[in-house]
């Protein structure tokens, strides 16, 4: 089949997790055989960009790519230091680049799609296509999927916090074993908090490996420098390892909010990914949540349903929000509300819940775990 050269059935714009997700969905599809796709990133993906986790029970779509797995997890608040056996969860880390290159690889063979990486300018919509203007060409489409995300819109109204999950991550070596191999780090409070919900994240490869993120869940960002203290101090102080190298580095910011993204889908543009409000509000975790979202849109997209009548709001925004407005209201107890829930409950009852796949009984369990007065008033602030 022959297609116009700047005219397509789908664009697809970023080649992340959602947009080669999306795009992998449709060309294992025989719905879409014969509809042209193009796939444009600013980006070549050559490199080890990001670092995707998350947990599943037993063997999972992504298995092959799967560059680290651990059974256990470690919690550390100020009154509570614990290793957990999450069986039967493993947590599962995906390193950015081996994603991009096997998903690349798969669809380069298609000859319906092309992949192109040109940085898109700007897009308008008509009545009967959208315009694509970049740093080379110009494209049309039928309809587009974009995945470039922007505060902007979030950030512009104050009905729902705006909350941004941001790190920066050293991978070190270490002169001697310094890690337990088969143990996460989730969340260690023991650094400072300094008025805000700040964590340790440690992902071991081996025991002379690790990446160490320090995470915060606050409004604002850190100096770059001030990140880096705190990571230093942490591996040379808490980890007592005083000789080690930087191996690799990386760094991001996710947005934590349940402001509706979806409001600006329009009858050819779908917002997807981070843009479109996929990542979890309460955890920031996108790519497990992204690739359970997929599906949902390949059946509507097969179903010829309109984009704007698109939507995963349920039960758990409404759980994501309360605990957004008590981070947003009292950031600096934060580590209260984990240290309670890992205090009360069992980590597999946490992470169905925040799985989305709990029981509304197990749900309000759950919720009965954290400290009450911050949600109680949080919900009547709400319903004021």
């Amino acid at each position: 089949m022959d297609y116009y050269p700047s005219h397509f059935d789908y664009i697809i714009i970023g080649a992340g997790a959602a947009g080669l997700m999306l795009a992998h969905a449709m060309t294992n599809d025989d719905y879409f055989s014969e509809a042209s796709i193009l796939i444009l990133d600013k980006d070549q993906k050559k490199t080890n960009d990001r670092t995707w986790c998350f947990w599943e029970k037993g063997s999972g779509q992504f298995d092959e790519i799967v560059h680290k797995s651990w059974n256990h997890i470690y919690f550390e608040g100020k009154e509570l230091a614990k290793r957990y056996d999450i069986t039967p969860y493993s947590y599962k880390m995906i390193r950015g680049l081996d994603f991009y290159e096997k998903r690349f690889e798969k669809l380069k063979n298609k000859k319906n799609v092309t992949i192109k990486f040109e940085k898109v300018l700007h897009f308008s919509e008509s009545d009967i296509q959208v315009s694509l203007k970049t740093t080379s060409n110009t494209y049309t489409a039928t309809t587009v999927f974009n995945s470039i995300f922007s505060y902007e819109a979030a950030n512009s109204q104050s009905t729902y916090p705006v909350i941004q999950q941001h790190f920066v991550g050293w991978k070190i070596e270490t002169d001697r074993p310094v890690f337990n191999a088969d143990t996460v780090t989730y969340m260690d409070f023991s650094v400072p908090q300094k008025g805000n919900t700040r964590f340790m994240y440690v992902l071991p490869q081996s025991k002379n490996e690790a990446l160490v993120e320090y995470t915060l869940f606050s409004k604002d960002l850190l100096d770059r420098e001030e990140y880096e203290e705190a990571l230093h101090t942490y591996i040379t102080t808490k980890l007592n390892c005083p000789n080690y190298i930087i191996a690799d580095r990386e760094q991001g910011s996710i947005p934590m909010t349940c402001y509706n993204f979806a409001q600006h889908n329009t009858k050819r543009i779908l917002n997807i990914g981070t843009a479109g409000g996929w990542a979890k509000p309460s955890t920031g975790y996108t790519f497990m949540s992204t690739a359970k979202k997929i599906p949902v849109l390949i059946d509507h997209l097969k179903a010829g349903k309109p984009l704007t009548s698109l939507t995963f709001k349920n039960r758990f925004w409404y759980y994501d929000l309360l605990l957004l407005d008590v981070l947003s209201q009292n950031n600096e107890m934060g580590h209260q509300v984990f240290e309670s829930l890992f205090k009360k409950k069992t980590p597999q009852s946490i992470l169905k819940f925040l799985d989305e796949e709990s029981s509304v009984l197990e749900e309000l369990s759950v919720i009965w775990g954290c400290p009450k007065w911050l949600f109680l008033r949080a919900l009547i602030n709400r319903l004021s």
